[in-house]
């Protein structure tokens, strides 16, 4: 009797391995992107000034290297110079900001306490009312107080913290020399590596460029303008801490749809109700027609049509990026916006073009296929 040859069983769950392959590949990018993004959250605020410095400073970087020899010594003149630059107007801000805020909590603790604007009040008849009605209503010292100690310790934090800032910014540069010397093999790797088309690709990097363009040209630059001109005004009228309100005015000028009127225009009724009202009246003039019309002049010159967000999406992008990673919010959230926004848009018209375009696919691939 002849033996059958034995045939090999067949492997159990054939598609078992292909299916675990399958899903093992993005669950492990999905937690590496996770793991990675977990890194560099400490390193977030460093790496988006750093970002926008080298958007904004590539041209500069571009004519060094034609007149230099080397991209990295181009790249340590450009950080020199952008340095000089950030660093010295940033120290005396923050030392005159720090000397102006315990003064003006002072001065304003003073004149509360000694009853100096219900006086002031009182010596119009259709405003002793009102007068009247705050001190009933509303424990102005104690508010006043409570502000003076927060204004204290608000400037002791910003002494005591001037390490970290200090860390922060050597950071900000070290990053900012590597952006700068390698920003083309960068984004050549980004390109390389993107599920996007070319086209796309490049369509979403000068989004971003154009973004990060806008908000510090269209937002920062014009909010320290109006804050400039704003204190100016404070010191000719010989008002209280004219550089710390004209830094509030600034800061309150970067947030959409507030500005520096929040400052001004109470600073000018208080005037008015001390009896100075030329005073009052230069002031409200000035915020009104030179302060509040710098956002509506220089702002279409300096960012035109760069910036493609409606008021609102950009007020969110703005306030909830501060809200959510700090200072460098201000620059994050309206990129994260851009990127979102442009990711979008492509979906839509893919979509609208029975999806993802071929012509990414490998040459061998189509050909099977056909």
């Amino acid at each position: 009797m002849i033996a059958k040859p034995r045939v090999a069983p067949a492997p159990p769950a054939a598609w078992a391995r292909p299916s675990i392959q399958f899903l093992v590949v993005p669950v492990a990018t999905a937690l590496g992107c996770f793991l990675c993004y977990q890194l560099a959250v400490p390193f977030l605020p460093a790496l988006a000034w750093a970002l926008a410095l080298a958007v904004l400073f590539a041209p500069v970087q571009c004519w060094l290297e034609s007149k230099v020899k080397g991209p990295g010594f181009a790249a340590l003149i450009s950080v020199a110079i952008i340095g000089s630059i950030v660093v010295v107007p940033a120290t005396f801000v923050g030392q005159q900001l720090v000397g102006q805020a315990t003064q003006g909590a002072a001065l304003i603790q003073a004149k509360v306490s000694t009853g100096e604007w219900r006086r002031a009040l009182e010596a119009h008849p259709r405003l002793a009312a009102l007068a009247a009605r705050i001190d009933r209503h509303l424990d102005l010292p104690g508010a006043a107080k409570t502000s003076a100690t927060w204004l204290s310790a608000a400037a002791g934090a910003i002494v005591k913290s001037s390490v970290t800032q200090m860390i922060g910014f050597v950071l900000t540069f070290y990053l900012l020399f590597f952006f700068l010397r390698d920003r083309r093999a960068a984004l050549a790797a980004l390109r390389l590596r993107s599920p996007l088309t070319g086209a796309e690709t490049d369509r979403l990097f000068e989004r971003i460029g154009d973004t990060i363009v806008a908000t510090v040209y269209g937002t920062l630059a014009v909010s320290c303008l109006q804050g400039l001109l704003g204190g100016l005004m404070f010191w000719w009228l010989d008002l209280p801490a004219p550089f710390l309100w004209g830094v509030v005015m600034a800061l309150l000028a970067v947030v959409p749809m507030l500005g520096a009127f929040v400052v001004w225009a109470p600073a000018a009724l208080f005037l008015a109700a001390e009896g100075s009202f030329g005073r009052a009246l230069i002031l409200t003039l000035w915020g009104a027609l030179v302060v509040g019309t710098v956002d509506n002049l220089l702002r279409p010159i300096l960012v035109g049509n760069r910036l493609k967000l409606h008021t609102v999406l950009a007020f969110i992008s703005v306030v909830g990026g501060l809200m959510l990673f700090g200072a460098a919010g201000l620059i994050l959230g309206p990129v994260i916006l851009t990127i979102t926004t442009v990711l979008l848009e492509i979906a839509s018209e893919r979509q609208a073009h029975n999806g993802p375009a071929r012509s990414r696919l490998p040459a061998a691939a189509t050909h099977d296929e056909r």
